[in-house]
C-alpha cells in the first residue's frame, strides 16, 4: 500500500532524482518552457513553484537557499532579476502545464512546462480590448408599417483622364527609317 507516499520517486534514487529536477528547474527559469513527460512536469510543478516564492524577497539568504537547490548561478540570477519582478503580484501558480500528446518510441504523455507571465501570445490575447458581453434575450419586434424608400441619389466622383498616347509597334521603326533617308538624300 501507498499510504501518505505523496511525492513521485519516478524511477531514480533520492540523488538522481534531485539532480534532475534541480537541471530541469534551472532549464525552466533560464529558458521559460520546457517539454518533457507529463510526470517530470508535474514534479518539477512541486520543485519549482517555492523557490519561485522565495525568490520574491530578494535577500542574501533567500539567494543562498534557492542556489542550494539550483547549484547555477546563471540561473539563480535570472530568476532574482527577471522572473521575480513579473511574478510580484501573482499569489502562486507560477507555471502552466499543456499536454503535447504521446511520445512517439514509448508512448510516454508528453508535456510543455513554462512560466504563466512569459508566454506572449496569451499576454497578448489579454491586452486586447474585450468585446462586449452580449446577452441573449428575446427582442420584440414592433410592427410598423414599412415606409417605401426613395432611392437616393449617388454622388460620383469626378475622376480626369490623362490623354493616353498610343504608339503603333510597326510605326516607330517607318518613321525612324524615314528620317534617316530624308537625311542622306539632304
Amino acid at each position: 500500500m501507498r499510504h501518505n507516499k505523496k511525492i513521485n520517486h519516478l524511477g531514480r534514487k533520492s540523488a538522481h532524482r534531485q539532480a534532475m529536477l534541480s537541471n530541469m528547474a534551472a532549464s525552466l527559469i533560464l529558458h521559460k518552457r520546457i517539454i518533457t513527460t507529463l510526470a517530470k512536469a508535474k514534479a518539477l510543478r512541486v520543485y519549482v513553484e517555492p523557490l519561485i516564492t522565495r525568490s520574491k524577497d530578494d535577500a542574501t539568504h533567500s539567494r543562498r537557499v534557492v542556489f542550494s537547490y539550483l547549484q547555477n548561478k546563471f540561473a539563480v540570477t535570472e530568476l532574482f532579476r527577471e522572473v521575480a519582478v513579473k511574478v510580484a503580484n501573482r499569489p502562486g501558480g507560477y507555471t502552466r502545464i499543456i499536454k503535447l500528446g504521446k511520445r512517439l518510441g514509448d508512448n510516454a504523455e508528453i508535456a510543455m512546462i513554462e512560466l504563466v507571465d512569459f508566454n506572449e501570445n496569451l499576454l497578448t490575447e489579454k491586452a486586447a480590448p474585450a468585446k462586449a458581453k452580449s446577452t441573449r434575450r428575446k427582442t420584440t419586434k414592433k410592427t410598423t408599417p414599412a415606409k417605401a424608400e426613395e432611392p437616393k441619389a449617388v454622388v460620383e466622383p469626378k475622376v480626369e483622364e490623362a490623354p493616353v498616347v498610343v504608339e503603333s509597334v510597326n510605326e516607330a521603326p517607318v518613321e525612324e527609317a524615314l528620317a534617316t533617308e530624308e537625311e542622306t538624300k539632304e
